[in-house]
């Protein structure tokens, strides 16, 4: 069984790594287009390959139920291809079976893609079943998204006249950091293909790429391992180690029916609009961009475009699923608790529930923080920005709509429905303090996050009131979780303090206050921009490329995962105060 077993791995890791070779050569080169014949052959003996292959993986391995599961499920899915494709070629005829199959190929070739990416997942679980530390896996796994995406980007049919290695890893690295900063324009220099791939690095980069992976542990029954549980408890932020595999179902469908229902909406609100080839193609774009507070558009100038500046319906749809994103599957988790909880009171008084238990204190912070820097986003821009971009708008709700939009995405979504250079320097700076502050703990947005600044915050009349402990309502705030807010916040402005000085040394033609707001825009995974980020020099590039990275992963996290030792010691050393006027 042992010899049966390495055999099949070799032959497995061919058949990936022959899938992968040509999925590469498929997608990345235009040149291989007009290969009709390589794609006649090469396509069936694949596909056929992949299935004779699990035929034989279900029926060798019927005492190992996990690989059965695993076998049966490839063997469902590659099956469904061949009758998707059998229906395609029938229903489009021309002719020619020949013909026909080679304009109908995208079935296969798209199901193949799919099928790749699964048998990804598989591999990352292998890896973090062998070496057990959450915080270096869960970087790790961000940088190899981000080689990947670049990798992908440079190949020729990803970008209409070529890509440097720099721009590339720019590109991909703030796609998956969801940041949005750009030195290519999204819309004209990459094609469809490569606008496809950096839509797909920001899905992945918003939602972790493990917890893609323990959605399909879940969705194909083969069980999740002690270690595995234990990792996705800390990055899903959830202490009930049960249900974990299931929470990561419910966040990768919760999320993917959100962008659904956004990709929709804003379909329909494009309705009466041309300039845009392909209308569904933009609306899913953009869904996803938003709910992943990625920034990205494929329209040149973002959504100051002439044709989307003044809709507002397209605007409110968009806000809707930054604020979604920003707030993360566990608050909109909570809060759909509350809700049901409500009307379980209401028409069942025998099931009636102490409904102020429901909220955790969690979510009144991050729900009230969130309320208020966008209350307070808004008015601010209402007040100091009357005599400059609102004048563009000449109704009361499309100045409103405005505002609101400009202290929405500023917390981390990047999109733009106005120059950002006609921005007040108050305007600037108060949008540099809401960049800072960012979206929620465990969402697709960045920052130093909500409830960070607001335990900050609190901290600060705790003190004054000479209380040990911040107190809210019935509970206390443990002082873990204010030593770590204070050392985000520590490590976040040393990181930009640090990220100013190497951009003005590598860019002294830009003022501070340009390169300040690039800085907390990298950093904060904000990708709003004064104009300077095509710009930047090749090292001022790799310096902003590292602030997106550490900051969507989070500089605590890594220096945990090195740092943090597991064999905690049972002693305490004597006391003393330090004095601080």
């Amino acid at each position: 069984m042992q010899k049966k077993f390495t055999r099949s791995n070799i032959i497995v890791w061919f058949l990936d790594l022959f899938l992968l070779a040509f999925l590469v050569f498929d997608f990345g080169f235009q040149s291989f287009k007009d290969f009709r014949e390589y794609k006649i052959i090469v396509l069936p003996v694949l596909l056929l390959s992949l299935i004779a292959f699990n035929i034989h993986k279900y029926r060798s391995f019927k005492a190992n139920l996990k690989i059965k599961k695993t076998a049966r499920i490839n063997l469902i899915l590659l099956s469904v291809l061949i009758v998707l494709e059998v229906i395609s070629i029938i229903t489009n005829y021309q002719g020619s079976f020949l013909d026909t199959f080679f304009q109908e190929r995208y079935i296969i070739e798209y199901g193949l893609l799919f099928y790749f990416f699964i048998r990804l997942t598989f591999l990352m679980r292998r890896i973090y079943s062998i070496y057990f530390n959450p915080a270096i896996l869960f970087v790790g796994s961000f940088a190899l998204i981000a080689l990947a995406g670049t990798f992908l980007l440079m190949l020729p049919a990803a970008t209409t006249h070529g890509i440097n290695f720099i721009d590339a890893l720019f590109t991909a690295t703030s796609a998956t950091a969801v940041t949005g900063l750009i030195v290519l324009d999204t819309a004209k220099d990459f094609t469809p293909f490569g606008q496809t791939v950096i839509m797909a690095l920001f899905q992945v980069g918003g939602l972790g790429m493990l917890t893609f992976t323990s959605f399909f542990a879940y969705f194909f029954k083969s069980g999740a391992s002690f270690k595995e549980s234990l990792y996705m408890k800390d990055i899903l932020g959830q202490e009930n180690l049960n249900s974990i595999m299931q929470v990561a179902m419910s966040i990768v469908v919760f999320s993917l029916f959100l962008e659904a229902m956004g990709a929709l909406f804003i379909y329909f609100s494009l309705q009466d609009i041309e300039s845009f080839k392909d209308r569904g193609f933009f609306a899913v774009f953009h869904a996803i961009s938003a709910y992943c507070n990625a920034g990205f558009s494929i329209s040149s100038s973002g959504l100051y475009d002439e044709s989307l500046r003044y809709n507002y319906y397209m605007q409110w749809v968009v806000m809707s699923l930054i604020v979604l994103g920003g707030l993360g599957y566990n608050i909109a988790s909570n809060f759909i608790q509350y809700v049901k909880q409500f009307f379980i009171n209401l028409f069942n008084r025998k099931r009636k529930k102490f409904i102020s238990r429901v909220i955790t204190l969690n979510t009144k912070i991050v729900i009230y923080t969130t309320i208020i820097l966008i209350v307070a986003g808004t008015a601010f821009f209402l007040v100091s920005e009357q005599e400059t971009f609102l004048n563009e708008h000449k109704t009361i709700f499309g100045k409103f709509t405005t505002a609101m939009f400009s202290s929405v995405t500023s917390r981390t979504a990047g999109f733009n429905t106005i120059d950002m250079r006609n921005f007040t320097v108050p305007g600037i700076l108060f949008m540099i303090f809401l960049m800072w502050i960012g979206a929620s703990p465990a969402s697709t947005g960045g920052g130093i996050k909500t409830t960070t600044f607001a335990l900050a915050t609190l901290n600060i009349f705790s003190i004054a009131k000479d209380k040990s402990n911040i107190e809210i309502g019935t509970r206390r705030v443990s002082k873990e979780s204010v030593q770590r807010a204070f050392a985000i916040m520590s490590i976040s402005l040393a990181s930009i303090g640090l990220g100013i000085l190497l951009l003005l040394i590598f860019n002294p033609e830009f003022t501070l206050l340009e390169i300040a707001f690039e800085v907390f825009s990298a950093f904060s995974t904000v990708g709003l921009s004064l104009g300077i980020t095509s710009e930047l020099s090749d090292p001022s590039k790799y310096v902003v490329v590292f602030l997106m990275f550490f900051g969507r992963i989070g500089l605590i996290n890594l220096m945990i995962g090195i740092l943090k030792n597991v064999n905690t010691t049972e002693y305490t050393y004597p006391k003393e105060n330090i004095l601080i006027n």
